[in-house]
């Protein structure tokens, strides 16, 4: 997740090529955080690796092993990390150990780890075995990397992210609503890869009723692995559809549908109706003096993590979902395409929606964490501003 700002130094243009390697790992790492490395030889990357799943070789470990399949001796090489490696017995030995035994003289380490779980700090240990560690190369953008391990820590919810995609006058739909592509087909495909990396798809009721989707990971450039798990789909409505209608989710895979509704709906017939095909039924609290579909959505959040061990989730609107879960604090990454096309149209539908706001202090405040193109859009990459 390289930012937008482009600087000349080797070392920060090396860091991030180690947090684009992170990011493969993505979704596989959870509970644990995304970690990528790289071996470094007169001014060349000669050797890559990143955590690849929980339980597996860690970043560093992988790197060593690329280096040592393509011959390169990592005791010529400088090693460049976006985590501090690890000093601790965990599911797989300690990466201090291994960065010592490779002869490793320099180590550029992205960011500290902030786990307060892990007694021994990484860095320390290089340095007492003679090993030059540099901390702090590009530590912003390593650190938005582990946002999701930081947030697994210390909450009991998913991390969610956030994607819309809209024209550059922010409508998302013309005034009719109808289904129709906003963005163009490398966005397109760009979601998908973010469905592969997530547990659970999260939309509004108008979106089920009115676009009837599938909700599902569906790549052509890359094959999905055959153990590949489609996500939950999330349905967030107070109104109940018939068990036995011809909704895509309820006639494909009825079994990986959640409805959050109210506390009322989820103990109606039509919910018991549900339930006996497989559909799951959580009835959500309502929160006070926030209208008729004023759900509380961090206990769902909460119990997708629980029950189902699901760490990540990607909230796909509409624009009164999106701004109900920015209103409650739960969205944890924004991601947002920009299609280069104007609508102008004041009744058109709109990014964020259902407030009458009178003041920009009662806006919300987020950050440009990333931006880059994706075809002919804008990919612009938010994180919340939060005390």
């Amino acid at each position: 997740m390289p930012t937008c700002l482009e600087t000349t130094s080797p070392r920060d243009l090396f860091m991030r090529r180690a947090a684009e390697l992170a990011l493969r790992g993505r979704g596989s790492t959870a509970p644990n955080p995304c970690v990528g490395a790289v071996l470094v030889q007169g001014g060349v990357v000669v050797a890559e690796g990143w955590h690849k799943a929980c339980g597996g070789p860690h970043a560093e470990v992988n790197c060593l092993a690329d280096a040592r399949a393509k011959g390169v001796n990592p005791a010529e090489c400088d090693l460049f990390v976006t985590l501090e490696p690890c000093n601790h017995q965990g599911k797989t030995p300690p990466c201090t150990r291994a960065v010592i035994e490779a002869g490793l003289k320099r180590v550029y380490v992205g960011c500290g780890d902030p786990n307060q779980d892990v007694t021994g700090g990484g860095v320390e240990v290089l340095r007492a075995a003679g090993v030059e560690v540099i901390v702090g190369v590009e530590e912003a953008l390593c650190r938005d990397l582990i946002d999701e391990f930081v947030l697994w820590k210390t909450t009991a919810r998913t991390y969610n992210i956030l994607k819309m995609a809209s024209t550059i006058d922010g409508k998302i739909a013309a005034r009719g609503g109808r289904p129709q592509a906003v963005s163009g087909p490398k966005s397109q495909q760009d979601v998908h890869r973010l469905r592969s990396q997530v547990c659970a798809i999260i939309v509004g009721g108008n979106t089920f009723y009115g676009d009837n989707p599938q909700l599902t990971c569906r790549l052509e450039e890359d094959p999905l692995p055959r153990d590949f798990r489609q996500p939950f789909a999330v349905i967030v409505t107070g109104k109940l559809p018939n068990a036995y209608s011809t909704f895509n989710i309820l006639r494909q895979r009825p079994q990986d549908a959640i409805f959050w509704t109210t506390e009322y709906s989820a103990k109606t017939p039509l919910a018991d109706e549900l339930r006996a095909r497989g559909t799951r039924i959580w009835g959500l609290p309502e929160l006070p003096g926030a209208g008729k579909d004023g759900l509380d959505f961090a206990p769902g959040f909460v119990r997708l993590r629980e029950e189902l061990s699901c760490h990540l989730t990607l909230c796909e609107g509409g624009g009164h979902l999106a701004l109900s879960l920015c209103r409650q604090d739960l969205v944890d990454e924004f991601v947002h395409y920009v299609a280069p096309r104007v609508l102008g149209d004041d009744e058109g539908k709109s990014l964020f929606a259902g407030e009458a706001v009178q003041s920009m202090a009662q806006s919300l405040p987020f950050r440009l964490a990333h931006a880059s193109s994706c075809g002919e859009d804008l990919k612009l990459t938010y994180k919340p501003r939060r005390a």
